[in-house]
C-alpha cells in the first residue's frame, strides 16, 4: 500500500481508504459480521484511513465500526467521522449540537480522540453559520485535544471555494468531495492546484460515483440524470464484454492522481474490499482507459448538485 500526506496535517493517510458508510446499510442491506470483517481485512491489507458518520445507518455505521475497531491498537487507524448531519433532513451545525455530537460519537465508536472531525455536507447548511459558529467550536475542540485536525465536505465544489476563502488560514485542514474526481467527472482537479497551495489535505470519495459505475447499477435514490446513468452503463457494458470490472479502473484512475491524498471505498464484503486493494496494486491498462473514457466523453463532467440554491454548483446536465 502506498501512502500520501494529508495535506499540511503531519499525517500519513494509504492512498485507498475505507469509507465506512456501507457499516450503516446506506444502498443495500449488510450483515454487521461480514461488515466488521471487511474493516479487520482493510486494516490487515494496509489502509489505515476510515471515514463515517453518525449520519449514516443513523449512527448504526458508527456503532458496527465500533465494534469492529475493538481490540485494535489505537495507532493502527486514523479515525474521521462527521458532525452537523443527522438524519434525512436533519440538520444542526450550532455550536452546541457539533460539541455533542463529538462526545456522541466518540462513545459509539469505543475511542476517546477523533484525528480528524468534518462538518458534513455542508451545501445544507448556512455558510455564515459554518464559518462563524461550527468552525469556531471545532478549534476550541482541537485545541482542547479532543480532536487532531478540522475538516468540511459537500457535493458541490463551490461550497469548498467559498468557505475556505472566509476562514482563517489553518482552521479548515481538509476537503472530503465526491462524486466529482472519477473516470466520467473530474471537475474537482480544477481546485487541486489552489487546495495544495493552502495546504489543504484532499480526500475523494465515491470513484464510481455512488453506484454509477458498477454492475449493480445506481440506488433508487440517486440523483443523476437519466442521460448520466445511461452513458455510464455503456462504459459498464464495454467493460464486461472485454472481461474486465469497470470498478477496477474506476479505482485505479482515482488514486493514479498525486494531488489527492487518499480515496474512499466503501463495502461491507470482505472480498469486495480484498479485490479494491489488489487493484491498487496491478497494472493499469492505459488502453482500456482511454477507450472507457472516450466512451465516458459525452457525460464528462455532466453533474448532479443539492443543497440551498446559493451552494449549488451550476448544472452540466
Amino acid at each position: 500500500m502506498q501512502y500520501r500526506p494529508l495535506g499540511r496535517t503531519g499525517l500519513q493517510v494509504s492512498v485507498l481508504s475505507y469509507g465506512a458508510s456501507s457499516l450503516g446499510s446506506v444502498f443495500h442491506a449488510t450483515d454487521d459480521n461480514d461488515g466488521i470483517r471487511a474493516v479487520h481485512t482493510a486494516l490487515d491489507l494496509g489502509i489505515n484511513f476510515i471515514d463515517v458518520s453518525p449520519y449514516y445507518g443513523i449512527t448504526k455505521a458508527e456503532t458496527v465500526l465500533g465494534r469492529a475497531l475493538r481490540g485494535v491498537a489505537r495507532d493502527r487507524y486514523v479515525l474521521a467521522t462527521k458532525v452537523g448531519q443527522y438524519g434525512d433532513g436533519l440538520f444542526d451545525f450550532s455550536a452546541a449540537r457539533v460539541t455533542r455530537s463529538l462526545d456522541e460519537s466518540c462513545a459509539r465508536l469505543g475511542v476517546d480522540y477523533i484525528d480528524l472531525l468534518q462538518c458534513h455536507d455542508i451545501e445544507f447548511a448556512d455558510l455564515n453559520q459554518i464559518v462563524d459558529e461550527t468552525l469556531p467550536a471545532l478549534v476550541k475542540l482541537r485545541t482542547a485535544g479532543r480532536i487532531g485536525h478540522i475538516g468540511i465536505t459537500g457535493l458541490p465544489l463551490k461550497v469548498f471555494t467559498e468557505v475556505l476563502a472566509r476562514s482563517e488560514p489553518g482552521v479548515v485542514e481538509t476537503i472530503l468531495s465526491f462524486c466529482r474526481y472519477e473516470l466520467n467527472d473530474t471537475a474537482l482537479e480544477t481546485l487541486i492546484p489552489g487546495l495544495q497551495h493552502k495546504g489543504i489535505g484532499i480526500i475523494n470519495a465515491a470513484p464510481t460515483g455512488m453506484g454509477l459505475l458498477t454492475e449493480r447499477g445506481v440506488p433508487a435514490w440517486h440523483p443523476a440524470p437519466p442521460a448520466m446513468v445511461a452513458g455510464a452503463r455503456r462504459a459498464v457494458d464495454y467493460c464486461r464484454s472485454v472481461g474486465v470490472d469497470i470498478v477496477k479502473l474506476a479505482v485505479q484512475f482515482c488514486v493514479a492522481h498525486p494531488g489527492i491524498a487518499t480515496t474512499l471505498v466503501g463495502s461491507a464484503n470482505p472480498e469486495n474490499i480484498r479485490k479494491n486493494i489488489a487493484y491498487v496494486g496491478e497494472p493499469i491498462d492505459f488502453e482500456l482507459m482511454a477507450k472507457v473514457l472516450e466512451i465516458l466523453r459525452p457525460i464528462k463532467n455532466h453533474n448532479f448538485t443539492r443543497g440551498r440554491p446559493e451552494n449549488r454548483d451550476p448544472l452540466i446536465p
